[in-house]
């Protein structure tokens, strides 16, 4: 069974950091491309950052610069630092597999292979 969990979500005051965290079971952690998604009520989904199992990443143009995508293979989890957060990046925050490096240029679709969320508020 596939499982990703998410933590380090929270409330934050703008210019602070936050780093989530995502925890996989149940598929080849190493070999798979992972990836962030945020989801605003009403205003959609996208893509925030990527890295591929080689170490590739990407980052949306609104947090280049801000936020860091990393992955620790041995402990099958994959990070995001948040840093300099605005009151934009207010989302729900998903943990995603990446099947193919492709999908970055579509938006997210939800499958089996999302986490469950973990809440970012950005707020004074």
């Amino acid at each position: 069974e596939v499982q990703l969990v998410e933590s380090g979500g929270g409330l934050v005051q703008p210019g602070g950091s936050l780093t989530l965290s995502c925890t996989v079971s149940g598929f080849s952690f190493s070999t798979s491309h992972m990836s962030w998604v945020r989801q605003v009520p009403g205003l959609g989904v996208e893509w925030v950052s990527a890295i591929g199992s080689g170490g590739t990443t990407y980052y949306v143009d609104s947090v280049k610069g801000r936020f860091t995508i990393s992955r620790d293979n041995a402990e099958n989890t994959v990070y995001l630092k948040m840093n300099s957060l605005k009151v934009e990046d207010t989302a729900m925050y998903y943990c995603v597999v990446l099947r193919y490096w492709w999908w970055l240029e579509r938006p997210p679709v939800k499958n089996n292979y999302w986490g469950q969320g973990t809440q970012v508020t950005v707020s004074s």
